[in-house]
């Protein structure tokens, strides 16, 4: 029998809206306490559960080529929320999977809203669970409010660690000049809601790319406070102008690289770099730069961007920023199933765990929802098999995969080097023989293969059994 006394998740981003649908699927009693918008934050413009503050895009959705692309058709069979309500608001993006961050949100916070075993209560939860809370799910990201921090440590006893993530610019696709840039997704390739020509390119030649480094390298970056100045950055989500400092060619081999594109204004010659813009609402009025994070202040952020041919009378939706990102030692705080080991009552969930990236995160939500509901029904929960993309991640953030202990924790992104080796086939399916190179793609490939087989079972083993 389900015991139902309420788990309470504080947190309504991605990994906590996914925690409580979990909760309410399997009859278990959710109150979620969402502080905006009692209390704003720097990074949030509304007061939407799971608003995407960053990226609209959850990148690639390619299962069998990809992990974060597994880890979505793992969540997708698990009965995930988050990508339930991504697949009815995706928006052209090539190979990847990105939304309509206004419709997606919405539809979260009207699915939680309707749902009778989930209530909502607008305010700030400023310490740790309380004593009468027998189970609590903290997932309050990566903008965790200072009171909650310090409470953290507290009771820890451990510093938490912090870098900053940066948010890219926004631009009114009417004020982009296509004469000069054009529209193609690299290589051509389309994905889910699109039909290869996904982006809109801005192509630099190498005078024109030399200038932009100077102008990016020169340009008038956001102060840091004394206590920021050592907070590292997450390599994955890097500030352009932090790019260009490690070195002129960096942005040319990262999100400036021209590979898989030809320019129609140039006789479909390859240009020198490129700038891509993918589509950021479902209208298609609004798209947002690739990669390109940025520190630069507001006034020098449009100075230059503007130099960028196509971009040189660019409207602005949103100007790229900085926030604080928070995360906690969890191999050393979290057991197996992402419980503190000081206060097992509390587990914690989504990027506060050390996960990078919004699938991530809502990964994470999912597993501590399906954890906490299984305890409700007096059952021992089962982590999933590692070799699932969902078990990658939970041993990631728990320490397990780690020769050196949690010294060396750092946030990740699902990525196959998480997942336990596979052997590649040998032959394809028409019989030849698999060579050198031509390995990768299958060896990924054996290894999604695999990673759905296991998850199939540990779903079954988990559903509740009449």
């Amino acid at each position: 029998m389900t015991d139902q006394t309420p788990v309470h998740i504080v947190g309504g981003g991605l990994a906590g809206a996914e925690a409580a649908w979990q909760l309410a699927s399997d009859s278990v009693p959710v109150i979620l306490h969402e502080m905006r918008p009692v209390r704003a934050t720097e990074a949030h413009r509304t007061d939407g559960l799971a608003e995407l503050v960053c990226s609209n895009s959850f990148r690639a959705d390619d299962w069998q080529a990809n992990a974060v692309g597994l880890l979505h058709e793992e969540m997708r069979r698990s009965g995930s929320l988050i990508m339930a309500a991504a697949d009815l608001h995706k928006l052209p993006a090539g190979g990847a999977l990105a939304v309509d961050r206004d419709g997606f949100s919405a539809e979260i916070t009207s699915r939680l809203s309707a749902h009778p075993l989930v209530e909502i209560r607008r305010e700030e939860i400023d310490g740790l669970p309380p004593p009468d809370w027998d189970s609590a799910i903290l997932a309050t990201g990566p903008l965790t409010s200072d009171a909650l921090a310090r409470a953290i440590v507290t009771l820890t006893g451990s510093e938490a660690l912090a870098f900053f993530d940066a948010i890219a610019p926004v631009i009114h696709v009417h004020s982009i000049d296509e004469s000069k840039a054009w529209r193609q997704s690299r290589y051509d390739k389309a994905g889910p809601g699109g039909g290869g020509a996904d982006y809109i390119n801005c192509a630099l030649d190498k005078p024109q790319y030399e200038a932009f480094i100077d102008a990016l390298l020169a340009g008038e970056k956001t102060t840091f406070k004394a206590w920021e100045e050592s907070t590292p950055y997450f390599n994955g989500c890097l500030p352009i102008e932090v790019m260009a400092e490690r070195g002129r060619e960096t942005l040319r081999f990262g999100p400036m690289k021209p590979v898989g594109l030809s320019n129609p204004h140039e006789n479909g010659r390859r240009p020198y770099a490129v700038v891509q813009l993918r589509q950021d609402n479902a209208l298609g009025t609004l798209w947002n730069m690739v990669g390109f994070q940025t520190k630069l202040k507001h006034a020098e952020q449009v100075r230059v961007l503007r130099t960028i041919p196509g971009l040189e009378h660019a409207e602005f939706a949103r100007l790229g920023g900085l926030h604080r990102n928070t995360f906690i030692d969890s191999p050393r705080l979290l057991d197996g199933l992402l419980r503190l080991k000081l206060d097992p009552r509390i587990r914690f969930a989504g990027q506060i765990t050390g996960v990078e990236g919004y699938v991530e995160s809502a990964a994470i939500g999912l597993l501590a929802g399906r954890f906490s509901a299984a305890e409700k029904r007096g059952l021992k929960p089962a982590p999933p098999p590692t070799t699932t993309a969902l078990g990658a991640l939970l041993v990631h953030i728990t320490g397990g995969h780690l020769p050196g202990g949690h010294a060396s924790f750092q946030p990740m992104n699902v990525n196959f080097g998480l997942f336990p080796p596979v052997e590649a086939p040998t032959h394809d399916g028409a019989g030849k023989r698999i060579k050198g190179k031509e390995k990768s793609p299958w060896r990924k490939r054996a290894m999604a293969e695999r990673a759905l087989a296991d998850l199939a079972g540990w779903l079954s083993d988990a559903a509740p059994k009449q």
